[in-house]
């Protein structure tokens, strides 16, 4: 009889918290808009020394997270993390090349180990060669799939020893247009980018036991020095000024000849990490000025 009451009281007590929590969550969604809090949260962002990852990893500190900034080169995210201090944030710099399991492995756990958890990841770390597939060489092709998707599952497979553990978590993969597009000169970029979609999607049936969640953002041209030096390559690969760069080849196809910022993707960032719910997961967001809609 004892065993039975027990057991009764065990099973009242895990609907009583899970009712807590639909009521929680449903409390944040009617208050006008959901928080942008990511009080108590602890995130790695990958390339976070400079560009987009930056801003992302400041974004994420300013709502609230301790940050690792994860980069290839360790006195750049030394620098960035020392800003987030500067401003009363919390960031460990963490030096990661993300092909290099043992690197990520140990960078991811050291993250861990200082803060207690890993509740985000971010992964963003990438490069850019320009080459026509009739041009490109096979170590050009294996470095930047090596880079952007190798490199996603490694940093995702070091995330989700810790997630799992606490049974919740939220990666975000960071894809381009050209995760559902293909530009001239971009076979491996391209290939990468539209491979993250599908890892994304795995990911999202996999991690649904542990509360785990996982989204790609696809951002248009976003000004950063990785677009930046793509402006004089493709003018000299087609022939063309810099400024046709610009305005018919990169902006040509958006419905105001606008770049994506920085911000803009940060916030989109923001908001992912801090939905309160599972209801976007395995799901991708566009986000270049009308360039793709789907």
């Amino acid at each position: 009889m004892c065993a039975f009451f027990c057991l009764f009281n065990l099973q009242r007590f895990a609907y009583n918290s899970r009712l807590c929590e639909q009521t929680l969550r449903s409390s944040q969604m009617a208050n006008g808009f959901l928080s942008q809090d990511l009080n108590g949260k602890v995130a790695l962002v990958t390339g976070a020394a400079s560009g987009l990852g930056k801003d992302i990893a400041q974004t994420y500190a300013r709502a609230g997270a301790a940050v690792g900034i994860a980069d290839i080169n360790p006195a750049a995210a030394e620098a960035a993390a020392e800003e987030i201090r500067a401003e009363g944030g919390r960031a460990m710099a963490v030096a990661m090349d993300v092909t290099d399991e043992a690197a990520v492995q140990a960078g991811t756990d050291s993250l861990a180990e200082a803060f207690g958890r890993l509740d985000i990841l971010v992964s963003n770390a990438g490069i850019q060669i320009i080459n026509p597939i009739d041009k490109l060489s096979l170590a050009d092709w294996k470095k930047m799939l090596a880079i952007h998707l190798d490199g996603a599952f490694l940093t995702t497979q070091a995330a989700l020893k810790h997630m799992y553990a606490q049974n919740s978590g939220t990666v975000i993969y960071m894809g381009s247009v050209h995760s559902h597009e293909a530009s001239l000169y971009k076979a491996p970029y391209v290939t990468a980018k539209h491979g993250l979609l599908g890892l994304c999607r795995v990911l999202a049936k996999e991690g649904a036991a542990h509360q785990v969640r996982s989204h790609v953002i696809c951002p248009g041209f976003v000004k950063t020095p990785l677009v930046e030096k793509q402006i004089p390559e493709q003018a000299k690969e087609k022939g063309i000024t810099e400024e046709e760069v610009v305005k018919n080849i990169m902006l040509g196809q958006t419905v105001d000849g606008e770049f994506t910022t920085t911000q803009d993707i940060a916030q989109l960032a923001l908001f992912l990490a801090a939905f309160p719910t599972n209801v976007f997961t395995g799901q991708s967001f566009l986000a270049g000025h009308g360039w793709h809609m789907k």
